[in-house]
């Protein structure tokens, strides 16, 4: 059975663009900008996307190249004989696993707000009867479930079509219309009254803020959310590693990605804050902020309806596009590890994960007095294991395995990395991802067990 390829680069680009572009750009990301000293931490999040984000993405790019493998296979390929390297390929794909258990939940949720806008549940509602719309939507198992289930099933649909005729097309597709959607959601935003004045706090640099909270908190927040942004160390990329050509460099197609990613982090907070400083609502973080403050400026707005459904139709593209991306890499592992045919892989992927995600559903319902790690609910408790162990912890293994000698090795490495046209990798920071970047790895991976 031949491996399927990426048709073309672009192709290649959106789908990575699109498994590293989620939620948290939306919901997290402005937020960061907003209480952080604006451009300030905007400086550092990019300077740390540079220095730790884009070289962990060349190496999970690097693994998948190289071996033309998916996660396991890939290990077992590049590995020195007798070392035991594959055995956190098994952990990337319950990584994998861990974070569609959830996030096909919250990527439902999208989807019933997209649906709410457009059939006007939130029409001429009260700005403080807003809120009880999400409340009501938890307490609902059925509707939640519904959600989910469309969202796994769609996923698994669309990954069934095949690597091209799937999830390049569709992804293409999605990423386009998505990156159209956020330009206008943003113009919008910019040309309300009183606009100007959210744009100026969510990027203009502030010394106040920053004196505030302290240059170090700064820091930190903006070395974890470059660390995050790119979905890295459970495999997640390494799979379209695997898929794309050798005509481009590592470091170019990386750059790539992550400037993408970001570009819609920071127009995010263009639709955001103008719009709440316009309306004078408090813009908050996490699911509040989309699913409260955001419907209650829509709510406010003159067409609300219709900015209210583009920006939830631009928030299911945004979470969709990474359920279909990792969706693909639990298919290739089951194709590749079991010898499985995709149609077999697909029904047993698809059952399995509308199972595996109903605790998630019913953790906010039936369940609610249900408490996991640390008093956590189940959505927290999942996405504790992936964010703070599973991302950190496997980034580091990757990063170990490509520059260490007990491993794949740097020089093997770099000849992957630098193979095609585009920005070389340069020789002389060996030293760096040898010693600094593995302790800031390491930071981000303590202070998320903290």
């Amino acid at each position: 059975m031949g491996r399927e390829g990426f048709q073309s680069r672009i192709g290649f680009i959106l789908v990575s663009a699109g498994c590293a572009i989620g939620i948290g750009n939306v919901w997290r990301f402005p937020y960061l900008v907003g209480q952080n000293g604006g451009g300030i931490f905007v400086f550092f999040y990019l300077l740390f996307l540079l220095l730790m984000g884009v070289p962990v993405l060349t190496m999970e790019l690097a693994v998948g190249r190289a071996s033309r493998r998916s996660v396991v296979q890939a290990y077992e390929a590049l590995e020195p004989k007798g070392s035991c390297w594959h055995i956190h390929g098994w952990f990337c794909i319950l990584g994998c696993y861990l974070l569609m258990m959830y996030y096909t939940t919250v990527s439902g949720w999208m989807l019933s707000y997209f649906f709410k806008f457009a059939f006007g549940t939130f029409e001429g509602m009260a700005t403080e009867n807003v809120g009880t719309v999400f409340t009501e939507m938890l307490a609902r198992p059925e509707e939640m479930t519904l959600c989910m289930a469309v969202v796994v099933i769609g996923g698994f649909l669309v990954c069934s079509m095949g690597l091209q005729k799937g999830l390049e097309k569709v992804s293409t597709w999605m990423m386009l219309c998505l990156l159209g959607l956020i330009v206008v959601l943003a113009v919008h935003s910019l040309l309300l009254p009183g606009a100007a004045a959210g744009a100026a706090f969510y990027l203009l640099p502030s010394l106040e803020r920053v004196r505030s909270i302290g240059l170090g908190h700064v820091i930190s927040a903006a070395m974890n959310q470059s660390f995050f942004t790119l979905s890295l160390g459970v495999a997640a990329m390494e799979i379209f590693g695997s898929y794309m050509s050798d005509k481009h460099t590592l470091g170019k197609e990386a750059v790539t990605i992550a400037l993408l990613d970001t570009f819609v982090a920071i127009v995010a907070g263009l639709i955001i804050f103008p719009a709440c400083f316009s309306f004078q609502v408090e813009p908050d973080s996490g699911p509040s902020l989309i699913f409260m403050t955001l419907p209650s400026v829509f709510v406010n707005m003159p067409g609300g309806r219709l900015w209210g459904t583009l920006f939830f139709l631009f928030m299911s593209f945004a979470s969709f596009s990474t359920v279909i991306a990792v969706f693909e890499n639990l298919l290739a592992t089951s194709l590749e590890n079991f010898g499985w045919y995709r149609k077999k892989a697909v029904l047993l992927n698809c059952l399995f994960l509308l199972l595996a995600s109903l605790p998630c559903v019913l953790g906010y319902n039936l369940w609610n007095n249900f408490r996991l790690l640390g008093g956590r609910d189940v959505l927290e408790t999942e996405d504790f294991l992936v964010s703070n162990l599973l991302l950190p912890g496997g980034s580091l293994v990757y990063l170990l395995f490509c520059v260490s000698r007990f491993g794949w090795g740097f020089e093997n490495y770099l000849a992957e990395c630098n193979r095609g046209a585009g920005f070389r990798m340069p020789r002389w920071l060996k030293p760096y991802f040898l010693f600094i970047l593995p302790a800031l790895i390491l930071i981000i991976f303590i202070q998320g067990l903290l």
